[in-house]
């Protein structure tokens, strides 16, 4: 499998994974991103309260198997 083919399916499954994410969150998150690194994902958005950001952690520990290294979501 090709460096380019890893990137695309990366990227399809990192747009999937948002897709559900934020269909699963509805507004309670803003501008939700996912950042894939070497040793996991970091999450990065805005929300109103700490329960979203806390929600948003545990929604992407169900649906993907990737380790949290962080959650950056800025609650404001």
């Amino acid at each position: 499998m090709s460096t380019t083919t890893l990137t695309s399916d990366l990227d399809n499954d990192t747009e999937r994974l948002e897709s559900l994410l934020a269909r699963r969150l509805g507004s309670r998150i803003r501008e939700l991103r996912l950042v894939f690194q070497q040793d996991g994902v970091i999450l990065r958005g805005r929300s109103e309260t700490y329960h979203a950001k806390q929600t948003a952690q545990h929604a992407v520990m169900e649906l993907s198997t990737v380790p949290i290294v962080a959650n950056e979501i800025e609650v404001k």
